[in-house]
């Protein structure tokens, strides 16, 4: 298992903004820069397949809700 599927998203999430935060302070040298902006990709990646997953499993459940809702008001 991956390092980054270890956390939850939101800690994920919290550490890729502190990323931005260092790269965007300009305090960092090149070579921790660089590291820490490879360490934002990887982690932007796996936010994003989340979130594409939880998509397309709210897709597939919002028909099956709705005709549920439609049963219950009718």
């Amino acid at each position: 298992m991956k390092e980054t599927e270890k956390r939850s998203f939101e800690e994920r999430l919290a550490r890729l903004e502190a990323i931005v935060g260092e790269v965007e302070s300009g305090s960092l040298p090149l070579k921790e820069t660089v590291a820490r902006f490879e360490e934002g990709k990887r982690l932007l990646s796996s936010l994003r397949e989340e979130l594409a997953a939880a998509e397309k499993a709210l897709a597939e459940e919002g028909p099956s809700i709705e005709r549920e809702g439609e049963s219950v008001s009718n």
